[in-house]
């Protein structure tokens, strides 16, 4: 029996970004409930998750080491050019994808910030490395005080300070590109 192809995924375009909708109607069908005295398979893989959770730290310090060797690499070169700039995205990136699968996501706007600041420079040479520097710390503290009680109160104050400083610096800098400005005013649409 020959498998059924599924549809083409539905895109949706934005100004900014696509969201893209896959088919599921075939992944759907080969999903069933668990039988009687059969494990559930979703909460399977959330004992699983339960198991490596006690990693979920360590791979959260390799992830902030690596965004301060990309950051201490900008340094010693006194350069932030499209390699250095890349390397430091990605290490960004990564924590902002990884934060809540972690359970960490006090860190996202911070490294999303960072990101942004990136994304959004005309001109990579332009940006303060006081600018990095912040980012980095920021994201490094907040891993590191995750176990506070208060983690979230300070992370959001540190990171709405982190993100008004960076749109400050972005809008200056995209004076000249009215329809980057509108991006850096309304993120969302």
């Amino acid at each position: 029996m020959a498998s059924e192809p599924a549809d083409a995924p539905k895109v949706a375009n934005f100004k900014d970004h696509q969201v893209i909708t896959p088919d599921t109607r075939k992944l759907r069908r080969t999903v069933r409930a668990a039988l009687p005295g059969e494990a559930d398979q979703v909460e399977a893989a959330e004992m699983a998750m339960m198991r490596l959770s006690g990693d979920f730290q360590l791979w959260m310090n390799d992830e902030c080491l690596k965004l301060d060797a990309a950051r201490q690499k900008i340094a010693a070169t006194g350069v932030l050019s499209k390699e250095t700039s890349q390397e430091l995205y990605l290490a960004a990136h990564d924590i902002k994808g990884d934060g809540p699968t972690f359970g960490y996501p006090e860190v996202v706007r911070a490294a999303d910030s960072l990101c942004r600041l990136i994304d959004h420079s005309p001109e990579l040479t332009k940006i303060p490395m006081a600018i990095i520097d912040q980012h980095v710390d920021a994201i490094r503290a907040i891993v590191r005080e995750h176990q506070r009680d208060d983690i979230a109160q300070i992370a959001g104050t540190l990171t709405q300070t982190l993100r008004a400083v960076t749109d400050e610096f972005l809008l200056a800098e995209n004076a000249h590109r009215p329809e980057v400005q509108h991006i850096i005013r309304n993120p969302m649409g």
